[in-house]
């Protein structure tokens, strides 16, 4: 907003003096109009963690703290997926089991066990107003035995829609792939075959698909890195036939794809353990790759600036990249490097295991699975705090997202930590959700969206 502020000024102060009347009220009328198309924009919060995942909403003021939301609407069934929107609708998946209890273990644990969950499931893509919390309509995509086992800390429903205002996007992982009108109209599906994610070292440990689609200029972008016959592909949006697909040789990945476009070069970074890297956004060609990650790579890459931030946590090695957006070729650092040509900076330690990290300014904040959160100069990796959130018992699974110069960090018991995003710490205020919370939530118009276990809830903000 600062920016579009700072623009109309300029423009002012040059044509004044020469416009006449009628010239001038429609300079007046179109200026007038930018903080609303502003405003327009930020109602959308089109995939995972918003455009580009960066995971940011300006020009609305939004809540330090709440003591109850502005409406709460049941969801049945288990899904960890995150809300998305588009105007004055709110899109979640879920799945639904037949019978029993669908448990979902919260904390700080290490089992790579399986749940034991072997029963009729229903995937369901569900519309909720955004005003009122009604929800407008249910579309049941899929039916039947789940095909692949689910981690206890996950669920059949993890991959968060993508929409680009007309289609919407849903993935199931091994049930399919499945894209709907905004009115609940099924356009297509597409099976993607067995995606079988677990543990590399255990490949008997299924803990279910977690990698979002992202929609970029009529293509439906998938990262589908599993046990067997990795790949990355383009669909054609309105068919959902494959325009390229390019393989890949990782370890199972639960990241979601970032596109980034520049005049240079348009890009698809993706995250991984052997092979993070860019790759062509119209062809699938690698533009370059970088070894050296966490073996089970969750978090998605973020782009601010000319730098690409990747992270991950698991094994030996827990490191966060900047990397430069003109990389080429392989860019792995040497083991005594910290520094080439093309990652800026990095850390071997100290990365994160789930969150996908934030660019508030500049500065790059983290939160690792226990709530240490810690800011750095996003260009040059200098440390300005390290600081925990909550007793350090707590798991924090769901990523933060940031608006009015606030970030929201949300744990795994449902406690939402405001905290100024800023150099120097400062925790603004601690709210309860009232029951677990491991999805991102969505930002729109001053409002935030928080997918709890049972519930979707919207706490409320005053618009400037």
């Amino acid at each position: 907003m600062e920016l579009i502020w700072n623009l109309e000024l300029g423009i002012w102060s040059f044509i004044l003096p020469f416009m006449n009347g009628f010239r001038l009220a429609a300079l007046a009328f179109a200026l007038i109009s930018l903080p609303t198309l502003a405003r327009s924009a930020d109602s959308k919060w089109p995939q995972f963690r918003g455009a580009q995942a960066r995971g940011v909403a300006e020009g609305f003021s939004t809540p330090e703290k709440w003591e109850r939301s502005k409406w709460k609407t049941s969801v049945p069934g288990l899904g960890l997926s995150s809300p998305v929107i588009w105007s004055n609708k709110v899109f979640v998946t879920t799945a639904v089991a037949q019978k029993g209890d669908q448990q979902l273990k919260i904390g700080l644990y290490g089992s790579i066990e399986p749940a034991d969950e072997n029963v009729p499931h229903s995937w369901q893509v569900l519309c909720i107003n955004k005003e009122d919390g009604a929800v407008l309509w249910n579309k049941v995509a899929h039916e039947g035995l789940p095909k692949m086992k689910r981690h206890p800390k996950s669920s059949q429903a993890n991959c968060t829609p993508a929409t680009d205002g007309t289609n919407l996007v849903c993935f199931f992982g091994a049930e399919g792939l499945f894209c709907y009108s905004l009115d609940g109209q099924l356009r297509w599906r597409k099976d993607i075959g067995a995606l079988d994610s677990g543990y590399y070292v255990v490949p008997e440990a299924q803990w279910g698909f977690a990698s979002s689609p992202i929609i970029h200029n009529g293509m439906v972008i998938i990262e589908c890195d599993v046990q067997t016959n990795s790949f990355l592909a383009a669909l054609d949006i309105r068919d959902g036939h494959e325009i390229w697909r390019t393989p890949r040789r990782d370890v199972p990945t639960w990241s979601t794809p970032t596109v980034d476009v520049r005049p240079s070069r348009s890009q698809i970074i993706l995250n991984g353990f052997h092979h993070m890297g860019g790759y062509d956004l119209h062809t699938g060609k690698e533009l370059w790759k970088l070894n050296g990650g966490g073996d089970i790579p969750v978090p998605t890459p973020i782009v601010s600036g000319d730098m690409i931030f990747l992270t991950s946590a698991h094994g030996k090695m827990s490191p966060i990249y900047a990397v430069r957006t003109d990389a080429e070729g392989d860019i792995t650092l040497d083991t005594n490097q910290s520094t080439n040509r093309y990652i800026a900076w990095s850390i071997r330690r100290g990365g994160n295991y789930m969150q996908t990290p934030i660019v508030v300014g500049e500065y790059l904040f983290t939160c690792t699975d226990n709530g240490i959160v810690t800011c750095y100069t996003a260009k040059t990796g200098e440390r300005h705090f390290q600081e925990r959130l909550g007793s350090g018992r707590n798991g924090f699974t769901a990523s933060p997202v940031a608006a009015d110069g606030k970030i929201y960090f949300t744990s795994e018991e449902g406690k939402v930590y405001t905290v100024r995003a800023a150099p120097k710490f400062e925790l603004l205020a601690t709210s309860d959700l009232g029951e677990p919370c491991m999805s991102t939530p969505a930002i729109s118009a001053g409002e935030l969206f928080f997918r709890t276990r049972r519930e979707l809830a919207c706490v409320s903000g005053a618009t400037r």
